[in-house]
């Protein structure tokens, strides 16, 4: 099949229906193979003629790397990692993890490794460090527009249009976003997504209320209310903020969906742990790391050609209906 100097893990790999991460962790005697299929991998090497490159500086293993000074979205990143590591286990390859923005670490670590998963807002100086290297890269969050860089991310804005169609279902008219604090692209998205649909209801009010999040949402309400609004919906940019709207809404003596509904946007742990639970906006991070992964083996395995566009992946998300979320009292749904 081929010449020896030829022969490469890839064809190894198409020869025994295996990845050629499998390939290259058995030849090189790591863990998570089995000793069976070790053995196929050795002995269709021999036959196949392949020399193992001498002097190799890169290894074939993945980095993924967390931004470690961004705290807002520690459950859903480790959602993505779940899901990599559930991959990687999959395909039987090898992870390296590290924590850090910084642009040399990056660039060190990108030319040892075959290609680099970036989850959180790396910034312009660290993705070009790691450019420079040749390294494949997938990101997780937000680019630049048109930035030229393969992404998988969530569906922000579509979202935001999926959750205020529900609530006019329901019967709202008055609908507030807490988007608290101000200035994160993906609830800015969220609160896009909603107004495109809340423009096309002359009858539909849509306010935003930001805040100080540690202790701000009681005093927003309050000046909401002098305002006349009156909202009978609240869709929050973050599970969190749900929360602590529940919380208020409850202490003033609202029934929650009776009188005030709530839908929050994540789905993590604590949106079954409060009553009533929350209807929110599930992010599938774990599938997104999944999808990453496999993102990047592609582009390692079949690189593009120079000048190829980037991909933009999105993973849908979904509502998960609960019951902090019904009927607005005294209305017939649209």
């Amino acid at each position: 099949m081929g010449s020896r100097g030829r022969v490469t893990l890839q064809t190894i790999a198409r020869e025994v229906g295996l990845s050629k991460y499998a390939v290259s962790r058995s030849l090189a005697g790591k863990s998570g193979v089995s000793e069976t299929t070790r053995t196929l991998i050795r002995e269709t090497a021999e036959r196949l003629g392949y020399i193992k490159p001498m002097n190799s500086a890169a290894s074939n293993d993945i980095a993924v790397v967390f931004h470690d000074a961004d705290p807002l979205n520690s459950e859903l990143y480790m959602q993505i990692q779940n899901g990599v590591q559930g991959e990687a286990h999959r395909l039987g390859m090898g992870l390296r993890f590290r924590w850090t923005h910084n642009p040399s670490q990056l660039e060190e670590l990108a030319r040892s490794c075959a290609g680099l998963l970036l989850v959180g807002p790396h910034d312009r100086e660290a993705i070009a460090a790691i450019t420079a290297t040749g390294a494949p890269i997938v990101r997780f969050g937000w680019v630049d527009p048109l930035e030229q860089a393969d992404q998988v991310t969530g569906t922000d804005h579509e979202a935001g249009q999926a959750v205020l169609q529900y609530l006019i279902d329901l019967g709202h008219r008055s609908i507030a976003y807490v988007e608290g604090m101000p200035g994160l692209r993906g609830r800015r998205e969220r609160f896009y997504g909603a107004r495109e649909v809340a423009e096309r209801y002359s009858d539909v009010a849509l306010r935003v209320m930001q805040f100080d999040e540690r202790s701000g949402f009681g005093d927003a309400y309050r000046a909401l209310q002098k305002k006349g609004d009156k909202p009978t919906a609240f869709f929050c940019a973050h599970d969190g903020l749900a929360l602590t709207v529940v919380s208020e809404m409850l202490g003033q003596g609202y029934r929650i969906p009776d009188d005030i509904s709530v839908v929050g946007f994540g789905d993590y742990s604590p949106a079954t742990q409060i009553s009533p639970p929350l209807t929110t906006v599930r992010m599938e991070g774990q599938e997104c790391g999944a999808v990453g992964l496999r993102l990047l083996l592609e582009r390692i395995e079949n690189p593009p050609l120079p000048g190829a566009p980037a991909r933009r992946i999105h993973v849908a998300s979904r509502i998960i209906e609960r019951r902090s979320a019904g009927p607005c009292k005294n209305s017939t749904p649209a």
